[in-house]
């Protein structure tokens, strides 16, 4: 079995997490059981780009016992948890590619090594499998049946390849669910994130300016949970939708010009780049934190701060003390990646349970329409995005009403009116 993972020795370790992650995610933990009966994904071999960790390793499983071959590799240098890519490996018989703190080589090595297993179905995190497909690995578009995505920012990406007319596969906006996007972006990331500022800086959050940059799902997420942890939180949006929101939310909005010079913390969650340039960190006041917590490490200008950095200084893992002119010293958190994997161990695997529940569901649908689908991205059914939530409740021990035969004849008709 081909692999490529930083020590087998640390597999045992890696197993206890995944266990322990395993015991929270009991929607999947219920499609996991159907799909080691039926089988849907047997004779489909699936390649995945995704965050190598404890929760990931349960989906892996998952697919595996519904029949797939699988080859996994990681969707950031920095999120990957070496002792669970080890325990897939050693425990699981999974081929993974992932060490955490790759550098760009490794990394496009590792993408093009879960490419060479020639995948029917492709999972990605980012979009970056899909993107190789496209450009570097043409001659294998043939034989792909589909493809599902993760995150804003991939769809983004997709449905931007589908404009261009360059996308030549359907593709499953795992993102667009409503039991994935309101949950893991706003719940997860919020949680997430504030784990990782804490954990790369021990800062107290009480009492500290806090800028979240973007009001989509998961700075909506963020914001709250600073507000809860005491910080004043101020937002800085484009759309002014989302800008009204934050500001009915209860949030000062203004613009990111003006929130930087007074923001004791600042971390970005737009997918888009360059939203903090070298002349904003000019501005920024001695000591101000940033971090990032969108897809990619672009948000903000790293690499524009290195160059006119002063003096650089490692003070904590995951804590980078850049001194420019003038003595003035920015607190660079990750290298500017994802803050939340970077430095914390990602979403809990209570939420992450119905992101990959939506994953698992959405390979099988691929397969149960395969030919059927024309080019394009689609969301997954509706029905399956109800059952998620249907089934996350019970798990819960939660029970709902449900509408009688006069309600429902009510909601579609239009006859009876006041």
């Amino acid at each position: 079995m081909k692999y490529d993972i930083k020590d087998k020795n640390l597999a045992p370790k890696g197993k206890l997490r995944i266990e322990w992650a395993g015991s929270q995610m009991k929607v999947l933990e219920l499609i996991k059981r159907r799909f080691a009966i039926e089988k849907p994904l047997e004779g489909i071999t699936l390649g995945a780009c995704l965050h190598v960790t404890a929760e990931t390793a349960n989906l892996m499983i998952t697919l595996k016992e519904g029949g797939a071959s699988l080859a996994l590799c990681a969707s950031n240098p920095l999120s990957t948890q070496d002792e669970v890519a080890t325990s897939l490996v050693t425990d699981y018989k999974i081929p993974t590619f992932a060490i955490k703190g790759e550098d760009k080589d490794t990394y496009y090595k590792h993408l093009n090594a879960v490419l060479d297993f020639n995948p029917k179905i492709t999972m990605d995190d980012g979009a970056d499998l899909v993107t190789l497909l496209h450009t570097e690995r043409k001659s294998q578009l043939a034989e792909v049946i589909g493809s599902s995505e993760e995150t804003t920012t991939g769809v983004i990406r997709l449905r931007a390849m589908l404009k261009d007319g360059t996308l030549k596969i359907p593709v499953m906006a795992v993102n667009d669910s409503s039991t994935k996007h309101m949950f893991d972006n706003r719940y997860g990331t919020g949680q997430s994130t504030i784990d990782g500022i804490i954990r790369a800086t021990n800062v107290l959050l009480a009492g500290k300016k806090f800028v979240v940059v973007g009001y989509g799902w998961c700075g909506r997420g963020l914001a709250q949970r600073a507000r809860g942890m005491g910080s004043l939180v101020i937002v800085c949006e484009v759309d002014p939708l989302k800008a009204l929101e934050a500001t009915m939310d209860g949030f000062d909005v203004m613009p990111i010009g003006e929130a930087i010079k007074i923001a004791d913390i600042i971390c970005t969650a737009t997918g888009n780049k360059t939203v903090l340039s070298v002349e904003h960190f000019k501005k920024m006041k001695d000591g101000a934190i940033v971090a990032n917590t969108g897809h990619f490490n672009v948000e903000f200008d790293y690499e524009g701060l290195v160059k006119i950095a002063k003096n650089r200084r490692l003070l904590r893992d995951n804590l980078e003390e850049i001194t420019i002119n003038g003595g003035k010293r920015i607190f660079v958190l990750g290298e500017g990646r994802l803050i939340n994997l970077a430095s914390a161990e990602g979403h809990p695997p209570d939420v992450m349970d119905m992101s990959f529940a939506n994953q698992a569901l959405a390979a099988e649908f691929l397969v149960e329409n395969r030919g059927k689908l024309k080019t394009d991205v689609y969301r997954v059914p509706k029905e399956l995005d109800d059952m998620i939530a249907e089934l996350k409740l019970k798990s819960l021990g939660i029970s709902i009403d449900t509408l009688t035969e006069e309600q429902k004849i009510y909601l579609v008709s239009w006859k009876e009116g006041t």
